[in-house]
């Protein structure tokens, strides 16, 4: 026969295992690592806005003491007893005049002293830093495509800056409304359809910081990943004449030649070719802007916009059904053979 808890020891287990619980969601949210952490700012633009995220903090955190501290009290102080009738009644105060004008004034005060750093961060961060890099982001359904003006360069879903010097991004979208968000150098900011967002970034240390398309923005807004990665300026330097640099052909009847045969002709099962979406500098005719330019894709970290290392396995998951990989690619799967998929991986490796 079961022995069923008492009444209050079953309230008891409950109350242990809601609180066993909600410790378990605090404790995972405080796991590591934390690359999209907004509270471990690493530049000095997101440095201004968590120190005013701290100060906005603690004030609410203040009011939220006074304001439940009062409201335990009332519980408490004038809850209904058992063995008497009713409850404690407490003084009305309806009409008190002096005491609707202390918390009419109080909060329009507290309300003020919150807008003055906040309004001082808004004007400092939408000023220019003079002097910085220029750089171009333009989103699109699901991959950021970088462009840097004054340097002549393209590249796709890896913005790589300089340390200890602004960056000015002109945002801007090519379709819908995304929001270009990387935690640990600046807060988010919406590319607008029509219009250019202006945004300064700064790296002190050299690291990859991780970043994320924050709108929804379709069927693969969660894969709309990119980096900014910081490189101190002569290697920085290196990185832009590498980019400005045609990767070599591939030695005549290697597998990547047979890749490059691959991109640049129409696929036999007649859907299409590489070459009609993508760019390639020294490839005749490989200068097409609907997908990401692949010049130098052997040297990025990742594929399709983040979701995948760029590795063989990784570039060979991607070819063999992109839809599937990452749902909504506007990239279909071309039902390519194993052979054409081990040539264009070999030579989208050598692109480097």
């Amino acid at each position: 026969m079961t022995r069923k808890l008492p009444r209050r020891s079953h309230a008891r287990v409950v109350r242990l295992a809601l609180f066993a619980g909600a410790m378990a969601l605090l404790l995972a949210a405080c796991s590591q690592p934390y690359p999209y952490n907004t509270l471990n700012p690493a530049g000095p633009v997101a440095d201004k806005q968590a120190d005013l995220f701290a100060v906005v903090f603690w004030i609410a955190v203040a009011v939220f003491v006074l304001v439940e501290g009062a409201l335990v009290v009332a519980m408490v102080r004038f809850r209904s007893r058992g063995g008497r009738e009713g409850m404690d009644i407490p003084k009305q105060i309806h009409g008190n005049t002096r005491l609707e004008v202390i918390w009419t004034i109080l909060p329009a005060l507290l309300l003020a002293g919150v807008a003055v750093p906040t309004v001082g961060t808004l004007f400092d961060l939408a000023d220019v830093p003079e002097g910085g890099l220029r750089v171009n982001v333009i989103g699109h359904q699901w991959w950021w495509e970088i462009e840097y003006p004054d340097l002549k360069v393209i590249t796709a879903n890896e913005v790589h800056v300089p340390t200890d010097r602004p960056v000015n991004l002109t945002l801007r979208s090519n379709d819908v409304i995304h929001s270009f968000w990387v935690p640990r150098l600046a807060g988010k900011q919406d590319l607008v359809p029509g219009r250019d967002i202006e945004l300064s970034i700064q790296a002190p240390t050299p690291g990859t910081y991780r970043g994320q398309c924050a709108e929804y923005c379709g069927l693969s807004h969660a894969n709309m990943r990119f980096r900014v990665v910081a490189q101190e300026p002569a290697e920085f330097e290196a990185w832009v004449e590498q980019q400005r640099t045609a990767a070599p052909a591939p030695a005549p009847g290697t597998d990547a030649a047979e890749g490059l045969e691959v991109f640049r002709n129409p696929l036999p099962q007649g859907t299409g070719a590489c070459i009609a979406c993508h760019a390639v500098q020294g490839v005749e005719g490989a200068v097409a802007r609907v997908g990401p330019d692949l010049s130098h894709v052997g040297g990025r970290q990742t594929i399709a916009a983040g979701i995948l290392p760029n590795t063989e396995e990784g570039l060979e998951r991607w070819l063999r059904d992109p839809p599937r990989a990452k749902p909504g690619s506007k990239m279909p799967n071309y039902q390519l053979s194993d052979e054409q998929i081990e040539a264009l991986v070999a030579y989208l490796r050598s692109l480097k």
